[in-house]
Order: C-alpha cells, then sequence, then structure tokens
C-alpha cells in the first residue's frame, strides 16, 4: 500500500513515516501546498493523510482540486482544528475520515486500514481468487491452505494485482505504486522484473489459479 502523507509539522511527520515504514507501507512526503498539489495530482495513493493547514495553501484545496480532477486517494485528515464545522467542511469536501490531533499512530493505521477495506474491498479483509486467498490486513497470501513465503515488495505486486485484477497495468505505474519515490533512482525496471519474475514462480510452484501474464512492451496482468 503506498501512502501519502501531507504535514508541515516535521516531527509528526517523521514519527508518521517510521511507524507507516515499519508497518511495510511505501510512504511519499509533501510539506507544503504546491508539493502537495502537484503529488495528489499527478500520482495515485492508496491512502492520503492531509493536514489541512499547510504552508501556502490550505489541505481544504486540494480536497477541492481533486474532487474536480475525479481523483479518489482514501483521504484521511488529520488537524488540529477539531470545531464541527471543519470536520463537516473536510468530508462535504471529499475527505473519507477526520483524525483530529494529537492521536495515538496506532489509530492512525487502524483508520488508514478502515478506508482502504471501504473503498478497495467493501469492507472486507480477504479476497479470494480461485483457490488463491489474500489477506490484506496479515499480509500473507495462501494457496490451497498454504502459505506462499513472499517477501514485502512481493506481497505489495501481488496486493496490486488482485485489486485490479484483469486490467492491464504499465510497467511505470507498478513501479510508481509498490516502489513510490525510489523508483526515480533506478535507471531501468530490472528491479521489476525481478520481482515480478521471483512473485511468478511462487504462485506455479504452489499450483496457483491466478497467472501474472507479461504483456510484451507494455506491463503486466493478473489472470485467473
Amino acid at each position: 500500500m503506498k501512502i501519502l502523507i501531507i504535514e508541515d509539522e516535521l516531527a509528526l511527520m517523521q514519527a508518521m513515516e517510521e511507524f507507516l515504514v515499519g508497518e511495510r507501507y511505501v510512504v511519499e512526503k509533501a510539506t507544503n501546498f504546491l508539493t502537495a498539489m502537484d503529488k495528489a495530482l499527478m500520482y495515485d495513493y492508496d491512502c492520503i493523510l492531509l493536514d489541512i493547514n499547510l504552508p501556502g495553501g490550505s489541505g481544504f484545496r486540494v480536497l477541492e482540486e481533486m474532487k474536480k480532477e475525479g481523483k479518489s486517494g482514501n483521504i484521511i485528515i488529520i488537524s488540529a482544528r477539531n470545531s464541527l464545522e471543519d470536520k463537516i467542511l473536510g468530508l462535504d469536501s471529499g475527505a473519507d475520515d477526520y483524525l483530529t490531533k494529537p492521536f495515538h499512530l496506532s489509530e492512525l493505521h487502524a483508520r488508514i486500514k478502515a478506508v482502504w477495506r471501504r473503498k478497495q474491498m467493501d469492507g472486507k479483509q480477504n479476497l479470494q481468487m480461485g483457490n488463491v486467498l489474500v489477506d490484506f490486513v496479515e499480509r500473507t497470501v495462501c494457496v490451497d491452505g498454504e502459505s506462499l513465503n513472499l517477501n514485502r515488495k512481493e506481497f505489495d505486486l501481488f496486493s496490486f494485482f488482485a485489486t485490479n485484477i484483469n486490467r492491464l497495468l504499465s510497467k511505470e505505474a507498478v513501479a510508481e505504486h509498490v516502489w513510490g519515490d525510489h523508483m526515480d533512482m533506478a535507471d531501468n525496471f530490472d528491479f521489476v522484473y525481478s520481482q515480478v519474475k521471483n512473485l511468478r514462480k511462487k504462485l506455479k510452484d504452489h499450483h496457483a489459479d491466478t497467472v501474472v501474464e507479461n504483456v510484451y512492451g507494455i506491463g503486466y496482468k493478473l489472470t485467473i
């Protein structure tokens, strides 16, 4: 899962980033209004943590522009502003949840998982595809009840494919979703090929009903 943190309090930003990376999420950051607008409108995220008071502009404006562009990022407002009016405005503007500062990181994590499940899985924690079962909370993939030994990136890849089953995903989309900002340091997509190759072999060895197809020159598609 890829998360964008939009927050100008550096200590809080660092604490959230360290916690979420420790929970095996891909994290990107924006500390001001312009950077937040660029990333929120240009890229896709599984969840956006959005502060309202930003240098250079308001988080409400980010919400408005995303709504105009038809962008949905599973948005959780994180704000010290605790008035009912702000909460109503945020939710009416397109946010999915509103969390008031200060908060426990464990509660933030629970809100992230709840928002993601509501949007992506209709509230479900699991996805069954033939003899393959994906548990998005436990981060496991089982074939006929036997757990696959997937590393972090392999699970991230498979969950991305699984929530876009039968959809063609470009190499660029896969790399940007799973590796986030770090993909910019790569000269080519060899790191994607390697992870997909390993994932495909593990699925084949366990006789999974799902297959990661390679669409030459374009990207990948998970089929069943």
